[in-house]
């Protein structure tokens, strides 16, 4: 007689617990590093990186002519200072650009594209969804704040509605408490996702895992993450000025940048 295999239920399984990497300290000089080797990666390979590039200034464009069509060009601010928040979740091609460049594999546009599409059927798809529920979350309590600070008339023009805000006592209020709020959210989402989608990409990790290795990376250097968080912001508001443009070329160097970053702030367990 052959062997008797066992049957296991659901309930007698067991739960692996995924290890997550140790997370290290981060110094300026490893942002600036890190910013070292971005450069470096979209020099030597920038027909990828001006891909990527385009790719996600051409999405700044169309949500700005879909705001227009919209009537609602006054959400353009709310979204300029949001929209370099989404970058780590867009930036997945880079990130393998990255990993390939450091490990001497071969670069395809297949092999890229692939693994950018292939991200479907992991975690990707759930940090993707706390990511637009926050910035969903943002940009209904600015309509919300609007409404209390300066009731319905608000401008349709986003010079009327800067004049308004910056030459009014009611709109100088709602700057003010929506400068707070937006920023409580901006932390939040940049903790829980500034190394998350480099981290799932280059491991078996789940996402709350990831997004909880993220947060500790921000806890262990609370400084040099939010100072490399506000380069990030800063060069990426610059960038999209030009009716974004200057993403084409910032969004490639701060990705593979990240990816850099995430190597420095992590080490595997074994």
């Amino acid at each position: 007689m052959g062997e008797q295999q066992e049957n296991i239920t659901p309930a007698e399984a067991v739960y692996v617990i995924p290890k997550m990497p140790e997370v290290v300290e981060v110094t300026w000089e490893t942002i600036r590093q890190s910013l070292g080797k971005g450069l470096a990666d979209f020099r030597r390979a920038p027909l990828y990186g001006l891909f990527f590039g385009t790719f996600f200034a051409a999405g700044g464009i169309a949500i700005i002519l879909f705001l227009n069509v919209l009537n609602t060009l006054w959400l353009i601010l709310p979204i300029m200072i949001a929209f370099p928040l989404v970058g780590p979740f867009a930036a997945t091609g880079l990130y393998e650009v990255s990993h390939k460049l450091s490990t001497g594999e071969p670069i395809t546009w297949k092999g890229i594209l692939l693994t950018v599409f292939d991200q479907r059927e992991r975690q990707t798809g759930w940090i993707a969804f706390v990511v637009l529920f926050i910035l969903w979350v943002w940009v209904y309590l600015i309509r919300v704040l609007i409404a209390i600070f300066m009731g319905f008339g608000v401008p349709s023009t986003i010079s009327g509605f800067i004049d308004a805000v910056l030459n009014t006592s009611n709109g100088m209020a709602f700057l003010a408490t929506g400068t707070v709020i937006g920023g409580v959210l901006a932390l939040v989402l940049f903790s829980a996702t500034v190394i998350s989608m480099p981290l799932i990409l280059d491991t078996e990790l789940d996402f709350v895992s990831a997004m909880i290795t993220s947060f500790k990376t921000v806890v262990k250097s609370p400084v040099p993450m939010l100072g490399w968080g506000v380069i990030v912001t800063l060069l990426a508001m610059l960038a999209m000025v030009p009716m974004f443009l200057g993403l084409i070329v910032v969004f490639p160097i701060l990705g593979h940048a990240t990816w850099h970053l995430y190597k420095a702030a992590t080490r595997p367990v074994d």
